[in-house]
């Protein structure tokens, strides 16, 4: 809980919104087509406007939502994988996102996630990192990478979802693939709620102004505490890391991937 120098002006590009208003610092995803998957230049705007949101002490919150009905946020942009050519690329791509995911969990004023659709990989990171989630029944959250993409979770990204589902449940999210709906995901306590997609915006906005009248120190401090305990998960991971993401299947994946042709996973 220390001071941060940060930005004077909202981090506002096309594909990343950023609105001040009524004490509360709105982060919209906007690249609805792409079902808001995240740009190397999104990632960067994120970690500005967290930032920001501790720059100004008129911000008491923040809010995370996706452009358009599809998704939340689907994942980093796989296009951006094609550069790849060696592990070392995925250990630097996965220290980049660790970068953003941790400052994302170190806002001071609360942070609340609006779920509607896709939230998958990064997308998925994303709202674990936020410290209240609300969603529409038509959230699905999930890993899919076991039967898409071949590569693997950074020690952080899945410490997260172990600190909020557990080993067991993380586990079966990852190794099926599958998806985790709303209603389930609220019953393992990952959402705080789920409403009709009409009601999202009104439940967002009353959870917002609730935590607006709060005591800043008392969530500060909560929000401190809850990040140290989750921070003792970490273990050294870039070993596993280079050799996933160097591996023959990642390569054959990435390129399979814009195709939709299956991937034959050879294991190497």
């Amino acid at each position: 809980m220390t001071a941060r120098s940060t930005p004077e002006s909202a981090p506002d590009t096309a594909e990343l919104l950023v609105e001040r208003g009524d004490g509360v610092l709105t982060v919209t995803f906007n690249r609805p087509d792409a079902r808001n998957a995240m740009t190397w230049a999104m990632y960067e705007g994120l970690y500005a406007a967290c930032e920001l949101a501790d720059g100004d002490p008129g911000i008491r919150a923040m809010v995370l939502r996706g452009s358009g009905t599809k998704a939340f946020v689907a994942g980093t942009d796989i296009g951006q994988f094609a550069e790849f050519t060696s592990g070392s690329d995925g250990v630097a791509y996965e220290a980049r996102i660790t970068r953003v995911v941790n400052r994302l969990e170190d806002v001071d004023v609360p942070t609340l996630a609006a779920v509607r659709g896709y939230c998958v990989g990064g997308g998925l990171a994303i709202a674990a990192a936020c410290d209240l989630r609300i969603g529409d029944d038509t959230a699905r959250f999930g890993v899919p990478i076991a039967r898409t993409l071949g590569n693997t979770l950074s020690a952080n990204s899945l410490s997260l979802l172990v600190h909020h589902l557990g080993p067991a449940r993380t586990l079966d999210l990852l190794l099926r693939a599958d998806f985790l709906g709303a209603a389930d995901a609220a019953a393992a306590g990952f959402l705080a709620e789920v409403c009709a997609p009409a009601e999202l915006d009104d439940r967002v906005g009353a959870a917002a102004e609730r935590l607006l009248g709060h005591a800043p120190l008392t969530m500060r401090a909560t929000k401190e505490l809850v990040r140290r305990m989750r921070r003792r998960l970490l273990v050294e991971d870039d070993d596993v890391v280079e050799a996933v993401f160097g591996s023959e299947d990642f390569a054959a994946a990435v390129s399979a991937f814009g195709s939709r042709t299956p991937v034959r996973w050879q294991g190497r």
